[in-house]
């Protein structure tokens, strides 16, 4: 009788993971049949947050990250606030010449002369929920460049995101967009430890995710097939398009609050696309609905 048990035990084990495969196969092929006819490198990564069902579709691929960057910038520059390094009240202040930039920036349009003091916090906020560039630089030089942000991925055990270069520099090259890259599953990865608190104090890391819920770019992205009233805490990135149609980069990445009360961190990227903008964020939109219409039974 006993060994019996255990033969029911370690066939369950064993079989297990076939099971959990087979109920994803059908998501699974969805997303292949979504990307099949998309004209570039597609990664995706979705990770169930308390179910922990993962799936990957060039989930291991380096893409290029572009703005999804400000992600762990933000993680970075909130845990030295958690430190007591940095305060979220304190104020940096910002010349004509800081503004003297070509960059997207909504905070640059509304203090175009510059002679302004602005919060950290009101920085997160135009950075995250705006991607404001120049509010992005100029606290990346406030933590001392991107090897800060580096190190605190690294040594919360994220290996498969580099941030290399700021939003001036990947603007002044082409070639060095690339240098900032990203594993779809790894961003999952960061996502998880933020959301549950791994990462931040709980007023840090409830701060960073109201600004990434009321993040407006990429509005038809993750966003863009889903209910009006789903929250999507997100960040997105946008590579410019070249003269003959590339776009290194449109993606989006967050964490999806289902009907059911669970969440999805999901991560897609569109990476070398030569399809036109809408087509891009199509990708993005159908494969986000896919996975909540699945999920979220």
């Amino acid at each position: 009788m006993k060994k019996n048990a255990i033969s029911v035990i370690l066939s369950l084990i064993f079989f297990f993971p076939f099971i959990v495969n087979a109920q994803q196969n059908p998501l699974r092929q969805q997303i292949a049949d979504i990307i099949k006819p998309a004209r570039g490198i597609v990664g995706v990564s979705i990770l169930g947050v308390e179910t922990r069902d993962t799936l990957s579709v060039n989930g291991d691929a380096r893409l290029v990250l572009h703005s999804v960057m400000k992600f762990p910038i933000a993680l970075t520059v909130l845990h030295l606030v958690d430190s007591g390094v940095l305060k979220l009240d304190e104020k940096i202040h910002f010349k004509k010449r800081d503004m003297a930039t070509k960059l997207y920036s909504p905070l640059r349009d509304k203090f175009p002369k510059g002679d302004v003091d602005v919060t950290i916090a009101d920085l997160l906020s135009y950075m995250i929920s705006q991607s404001d560039n120049v509010a992005c630089d100029m606290l990346l030089k406030k933590i001392d460049g991107p090897k800060t942000v580096q190190n605190f991925m690294l040594r919360n055990g994220i290996r498969g995101i580099a941030v290399r270069t700021s939003e001036q520099e990947m603007a002044s090259s082409w070639e060095l967009q690339y240098t900032n890259w990203a594993k779809p599953k790894e961003i999952t990865v960061l996502l998880d430890k933020f959301y549950k608190g791994g990462l931040l104090s709980k007023n840090s890391t409830d701060f960073l995710y109201k600004i990434m819920v009321e993040t407006t770019t990429g509005p038809k992205r993750l966003k863009g097939l889903l209910p009006a009233e789903m929250v999507v805490a997100h960040k997105t990135g946008t590579s410019p398009t070249n003269s003959a149609g590339l776009s290194p980069a449109t993606n989006d990445v967050g964490i999806i609050t289902l009907p059911n009360g669970k969440h999805l961190a999901i991560a897609v990227f569109v990476c070398n696309s030569t399809d036109k903008e809408d087509v891009r964020e199509g990708v993005i939109a159908k494969i986000a609905k896919a996975a909540v219409d699945f999920y979220g039974k």
